[in-house]
């Protein structure tokens, strides 16, 4: 193996982009009180926002990102995407949405999160999403299982099921994004609660078993559900639930998805 191949090929610690993670919620926190919000206009989303803490948050993780490994590339929300014909032959790269749940974060809710995901292969490897308003954070790494820091409390791991239909099922979905067609799509299914969440917080509340599936009708981009995909996949009590998202496509958008059943 060659160095650069040696140095491509070394994992980062999970506990280092952990730390990432927190330090970027702090430095959202500073932008709490004025977010200077502004429309972006990008990904065929003309309403997008983007604040300053967004792009605060962007630059602290993209750094410390590259001081882990130069080496490998990093697709983020806030960041031009580079065109596919060259991350085409990317193997392993960060996704990242530095601050998930912008609406929330402008409209001054808690529910807003930092995402970070490591994709290799094609599969996320490791997760760690961080509600820096809550302290709250959750985390995966491919054969460790799913977790969850609330506050100063000691790391508890957290499990997911196979939602039973007889019993009726806990439907968590978003908080800004209503649609008829996520109306359409429950009314044949046997729903006996529906619980409102933003950002990825939506794939967490899944994973540790406080709802059963969450459903998305719209189009969401790979930032958005890396992390939360992750931490969703290893959150099986054995081997790891199933999802369908891929990634690096050409396109960085995800169509209509269902969490929870597989």
């Amino acid at each position: 193996m060659s160095q650069r191949e040696a140095a491509d090929s070394a994992m980062p610690s999970l506990d280092e982009v952990i730390a990432i993670a927190v330090e970027a919620g702090k430095v959202i926190l500073k932008h709490r009180q004025h977010p200077h919000a502004r429309e972006k206009g990008d990904h065929g989303d003309d309403t997008s926002p983007v604040t300053d803490a967004d792009l605060a948050a962007n630059r602290h993780i993209t750094e410390h990102l590259k001081k882990l490994n130069p080496n490998i590339p990093i697709i983020s929300e806030e960041i031009r995407s580079v065109d596919y014909e060259t991350r085409k032959h990317w193997r392993r790269f960060w996704v990242v949405d530095p601050l998930d749940g912008t609406k929330e974060f402008i409209k001054g809710s808690d529910e807003f999160t930092v995402n970070i995901a490591l994709v290799d292969e094609l599969e996320p490897l490791l997760g760690v999403i961080y509600t820096p308003a809550k302290d709250l954070l959750y985390y995966a790494e491919k054969g460790h299982g799913s977790w969850k820091r609330d506050g100063e409390h000691a790391p508890v791991r957290i499990y997911s099921e196979v939602p039973d239909l007889a019993k009726g099922l806990v439907v968590v979905e978003s908080a800004s994004h209503p649609s008829a067609e996520l109306e359409n799509y429950l009314k044949d299914l046997p729903v006996k609660e529906r619980i409102y969440a933003g950002s990825s917080l939506k794939f967490c509340l899944v994973a540790e078993g406080a709802a059963d599936i969450y459903p998305r009708m719209g189009p969401t981009m790979e930032w958005d559900v890396a992390a939360g995909d992750c931490i969703y996949r290893n959150s099986a009590r054995l081997g790891q639930r199933s999802t369908s998202f891929t990634y690096n496509k050409p396109s960085l958008k995800n169509e209509t998805f269902v969490i929870g059943f597989k």
